[in-house]
């Protein structure tokens, strides 16, 4: 008698372009979010794999300093509890290569590209979901990002650009036969749906039985219910969590069962303090202040306070000043008026 397979878990390590993962929760490339301190924090509570937010290859390529000083940044602990990949878009194979041999250099394990990006001006320099429609440039980008890193590569791409093609399923098949990607991240979306709609977890599962490579799900995984769906449905290698662990890095303890229940109020408190704290390291005071502002709505949903914690909070000049309207808002439920 053949021995019965265990069953599969989120929390089984798994090979990707003979890099370990420790498990089979990752986080997404979060466009303008997804610095290294998301990715630590992610980290932090269980992701198994971190992809960065976008990087322009022609921006690396160039030596644009803010890019290589705060895109590129990796903070050492990021790597402790698994492996860490840059994203890379862009439409040109020469200055892909030149990026790629550059995020190489930070000390990353792979080497992400972004094909499925739906933004009109990244679409319209001929990257991102552009590049659904052009599957031999898509081959030759993925391989010059190996050539240039000597990394394995993976892409992240939609399984179409109109919900009438079946562009990325082409796309997807030419990069694994042609391109040696080492993996593949479907989002089964259109590009012209964006984020609406029911994703398609047929096709997903169609390229997982066809395909030689690791292919991981993405899309509308907002919570452990729809992510373990998504995952049973796609018989996917892993999934991939992107605006769902937005203010919520507890949905990757709870996938990987490191925690069955929510976050207690002053567990919110504390990683919104985190927050504070890294986003100051990053950027210093006066950035962080203005850039905190995306994050303050993500944690309000579970701290509530109603609409004068979020009017403050969006208003708030200096950490200093939305630290005290925390306070308050752990103390009293409340914040008190800002100073005239």
């Amino acid at each position: 008698m053949s021995a019965t397979a265990p069953p599969r878990s989120l929390a089984d390590s798994w090979e990707l372009g003979g890099v370990t993962v420790p498990n089979r929760v990752v986080l997404a490339p979060l466009a303008g979010i997804g610095n290294w301190f998301v990715r630590l924090q992610a980290k932090r509570h269980g992701a198994g794999l971190c992809v960065s937010e976008m990087v322009s290859s022609f921006a690396i390529h160039h030596r644009n300093e803010r890019t290589l000083r705060e895109l590129l940044r990796v903070h050492p602990d990021e790597r402790t509890g698994g492996p860490v990949a840059i994203q890379l878009f862009g439409h040109d194979p020469e200055v892909m290569r030149s990026a790629a041999a550059e995020v190489a250099r930070t000390g990353v394990d792979l080497v992400d590209l972004n094909m499925g990006c739906p933004v009109p001006k990244v679409c319209k320099t001929g990257a991102g979901a552009a590049l659904l429609e052009d599957p031999g440039r898509a081959v030759e980008l993925a391989l010059a990002a190996r050539e240039g890193s000597g990394l394995p590569v993976t892409v992240k791409l939609r399984t179409s650009r109109t919900r009438e093609d079946r562009a990325g399923v082409e796309v997807a098949r030419r990069l694994a036969a042609e391109a040696g990607v080492a993996g593949l991240t479907l989002h089964p979306r259109s590009a012209t749906q964006g984020h609406r709609g029911a994703p398609d977890h047929a096709v997903v599962r169609e390229l997982v039985e066809e395909l030689a490579v690791p292919v991981i799900v993405s899309g509308g995984l907002r919570d452990p219910d729809s992510a373990r769906r998504a995952w049973e449905e796609t018989g996917a290698e892993a999934i991939m969590l992107a605006r769902g662990s937005l203010g919520n890095p507890w949905l990757f303890e709870q996938l990987v069962g490191r925690r069955a229940g929510e976050p207690s109020r002053d567990e919110v408190l504390a990683e919104l303090e985190w927050v504070i704290d890294r986003a100051v390291e990053h950027l210093g005071e006066a950035r962080a202040a203005r850039y905190l502002r995306k994050f303050y709505p993500w944690y309000l949903e579970r701290l509530g306070g109603g609409p004068a914690v979020r009017d403050a909070l969006q208003r708030a000049e200096s950490t200093a000043e939305a630290r005290r309207y925390t306070a308050a808002l752990a103390a009293t439920g409340a914040v008190p008026h800002p100073a005239p």
